[in-house]
């Protein structure tokens, strides 16, 4: 807690901070502001509520902090940003952008939270290094809900791989060695996300949709397409190696 106690103007939320942080860590089933203050001998949440909804501290600077110490621990100029989302299911309207919306968590359609989050995964260790709100577009055009949820006036609409590219963007000009981004096929469909990677010469490997089109020699092709020639070239080579090895090794095959 050392690295991060200049963020608190006061003490009295620092304190509240690392007892906030030690429940987060704990083997409490179920975390909460109610479970983490119960932990922590506090009679009611309020407390808890208070340094997450109204003390002033900079979470964006805390967050900077964790990625250092991080980095600190867990760098390795191999290591993989990975980026993905999660559902954290409500059964209000008032948490900002909670809607009916998919939640990979439930699978399935809730009422619910949803964030992406980055990742730093490292042969040592991997850890969460930041996070993003995803604020669907029924919010950002009802400025009044925004305000009553403490979202800030000017916040504009943006995709979860738009959030993924900010997220990338802040680690990677912070200088956190990455060798190369990971996610599924939400982020894969993104060409802007791929673009920046490619403009920063950082690998990435991306899923994306067996509709998904290439461009080939032979044309345009489907992403299902592609891997099904794939396959079958996989499976002859592999045929050859095992019915006569000379050939294959004569082929140059990768496979012998």
């Amino acid at each position: 807690m050392g690295r991060i106690a200049g963020r608190f103007a006061r003490v009295e939320p620092r304190r509240r901070a690392r007892a906030f942080v030690l429940g987060l860590l704990s083997g409490l089933r179920r975390k909460n502001s109610w479970t983490i203050a119960e932990q922590a001998g506090d009679a009611t949440p309020d407390g808890m509520q208070h340094l997450l909804a109204a003390a002033r501290w900079d979470a964006d600077a805390v967050r900077d902090d964790v990625r250092g110490y991080v980095i600190d621990h867990l760098g390795s100029p191999g290591a993989v940003l990975v980026v993905d989302e999660t559902g954290d299911v409500k059964k209000g309207t008032a948490s900002a952008g909670v809607q009916r919306q998919y939640s990979g968590t439930a699978g399935r359609v809730e009422n619910c939270q949803v964030a992406v989050f980055l990742s730093y995964a490292a042969p040592a260790g991997h850890a969460l290094i930041d996070r993003e709100l995803y604020l669907p577009r029924s919010w950002i055009a009802d400025p009044a809900r925004c305000a009553a949820a403490g979202i800030p006036g000017k916040t504009a609409f943006a995709t979860k791989p738009g959030l993924a590219r900010r997220m990338i963007g802040r680690a990677l000009d912070a200088g956190t060695p990455a060798a190369w981004v990971t996610g599924d096929e939400v982020y894969g469909a993104d060409p802007h996300l791929r673009a920046d990677l490619e403009r920063r010469r950082v690998g990435y490997v991306l899923a994306v949709a067996a509709s998904h089109t290439v461009d080939t020699a032979a044309g345009t092709a489907s992403t299902a397409m592609c891997w099904a020639v794939m396959d079958a070239f996989l499976r002859t080579e592999t045929t050859i190696r095992l019915a006569c090895p000379s050939l294959a090794r004569s082929r140059g095959s990768g496979l012998v």
